[in-house]
């Protein structure tokens, strides 16, 4: 790579290292947050799994290895998280949750709030309760708003 090579998000973060240690910390807030409870209570008991598809679409949503896609194909983000009801409070909660891991995680300013917007788009995207997610649907799915 050189010096002109912009930086994928993926290598900007840190790579798979970083990236772990982000879902690892969201989860947790996850479970730590009591302002988190109507997202959590969505998720099973265990997280592990959960951590580990997170971890997976991450790699390559952020420009790393498609582990993801390579395991299960497309993510389908609409249809793979239809059966949960996600109103307005469930994704603020997983916003808030998110948002601190990511202010505990990522030092580069500009980076985090970017991967912030490119998170609440396509949290605002699995809106599937309520009028917000009317205007979820229309949109058309989350636009790039990564670096």
């Amino acid at each position: 790579m050189t010096a002109s090579t912009p930086l994928t998000p993926y290598a900007a973060l840190g790579g798979p290292e970083a990236i772990r240690r982000l879902v690892q910390r969201f989860y947790a807030l996850m479970d730590e947050l009591p302002e988190a409870y109507a997202v959590r209570k969505i998720h099973p008991d265990s997280l592990a799994g959960a951590e580990d598809s997170l971890f997976k679409f991450l790699s390559g949503w952020f420009g790393g290895p498609p582990l993801y896609t390579a395991e299960r194909g497309h993510p389908r983000l609409r249809m793979r998280h239809a059966p949960y009801r996600i109103g307005p409070a469930e994704r603020d909660e997983w916003m808030l949750c998110m948002h601190q891991a990511l202010a505990e995680q990522v030092a580069d300013v500009e980076l985090r709030e970017a991967v912030e917007r490119a998170f609440a788009s396509m949290a605002d995207h699995l809106l599937n309760v309520g009028d917000d997610a009317a205007r979820a649907q229309c949109a058309g799915g989350v636009e790039a708003a990564l670096p």
